[in-house]
């Protein structure tokens, strides 16, 4: 019962101290622009928590998170041009005026309400990912198999957008200036939506620790581990899968709405293969199979190539890969599992040994024919 409450008060206290941190300290010492920076850093991080789950617990190698990062960024996005248009008093959007299409796509319609924008980030992610999970797991596609798959449905979605001027081809959707009614210049406005993203991530964080720790989390990790013993068991390991499938999916299509008012512009850029495999780079290195680990991997990665490629634009590519190939290579839990070994590591070293006991004393012997 202590060993319980101590660890519970752990967690609070963890998550007291980063309440603080994201509310109080990085609005004070940080610049609005730093602060915008640090939001956009927010929501990688909530992408990572998703891959963190499904990956790291469940060994599903996602690569192509980019596509349900991009639904939900785009959805917002939608919302967001029709919103400024109506502000305007104009019929389509800025940018369809300037390719000539003078009335709103069909799919676009929709989108005009608050309530079908956010029932849509929040519905539309995890349904591709569970009608997507269950035409692959359920053929039990797995392994490396998955993660060019999940690849490909990366690459496939980016090339479409590029193509279709209804959603602003290759230059994507910008120029965003309101967000549900609030003016996205004033820098007030501005800190809200970073007050959102952080108490967003704050929250996914306590949801993915509560089902990570469920008697699914248990039976996520059974699959991940002994997958045939788990049928044997008589549980569906693929509707195991597609369930972590499906939140991770649902994280990145919050994290992506989340990423458009705050930085301001989404592209099929933003979402293709290399922002997915930036997002796993991010994960690995913080360490997949913990809760914070990919959290703060995703925001030290996303930091360090904000950083150093301003100073070294064409040598990150290659630290960034260098990196990568240390920590799977050489640690694979990432750098929470190395803290953890060097935690254990000092734990022992301080434990005394135990101190040695008087040596035995050999028995004497019995001489022939003397009884003992």
């Amino acid at each position: 019962m202590r060993e319980f409450l101590t660890t519970r008060w752990k967690v609070y206290s963890g998550f007291a101290l980063a309440a603080v941190l994201l509310f109080a300290v990085a609005p004070a010492v940080l610049s609005d622009f730093r602060l915008n920076l640090l939001g956009k850093f927010l929501c990688f991080g909530i992408v990572a928590v998703g891959i963190g789950l499904a990956w790291g617990r469940g060994g599903m190698l996602t690569l192509g998170q980019g596509v349900f990062f991009g639904l939900g960024a785009y959805i917002m996005a939608m919302h967001l041009k029709i919103s400024d248009a109506q502000l305007r008093g104009d019929d389509v959007p800025d940018f369809m005026q300037i390719a000539g299409i003078g009335e709103l796509p069909a799919y676009w319609v929709p989108f005009s309400s608050p309530v079908v924008t956010i029932l849509g980030i929040l519905i539309v992610p995890p349904l591709v990912a569970v009608l997507l999970g269950l035409g692959v797991f359920k053929r039990k596609v797995k392994g490396a198999y998955f993660a060019i798959l999940s690849q490909a449905l990366a690459a496939a979605f980016a090339i479409l957008l590029v193509g279709q001027q209804s959603t602003g081809g290759s230059n994507g959707l910008n120029r965003f200036r309101s967000f549900f009614g609030l003016a996205l210049n004033d820098p007030i406005n501005r800190r809200l939506v970073f007050f959102i993203a952080a108490g967003t991530l704050l929250v996914i964080v306590a949801l993915t620790r509560q089902l990570m720790y469920s008697r699914y989390g248990e039976l996520l990790v059974a699959v991940r581990d002994q997958e045939e013993r788990v049928r044997f068991l008589g549980y569906d390991p693929a509707n195991v899968k597609v369930v972590a499938y499906a939140v991770a999916a649902l994280f990145a299509g919050i994290a992506g709405a989340l990423f458009v008012p705050i930085v301001g512009i989404i592209s099929p850029a933003d979402i293709g293969i290399v922002p997915s495999i930036a997002f796993l780079t991010g994960v690995a290195i913080g360490g997949r199979t913990t809760l914070l680990g990919p959290v703060l991997g995703a925001i030290a990665v996303a930091w360090a190539q904000t950083s150093l490629s301003e100073s070294f634009p064409s040598g990150w590519v290659y630290a960034q890969g260098i990196l990568f190939i240390v920590v799977v290579g050489f640690f694979p839990a990432g750098l929470a599992g190395l803290v953890t070994l060097l935690r254990r590591r000092k734990r022992g070293a301080d434990e005394d040994p135990a101190p040695p006991g008087p040596a035995p004393q050999p028995a004497a012997a019995t001489p022939v024919g003397v009884p003992s």
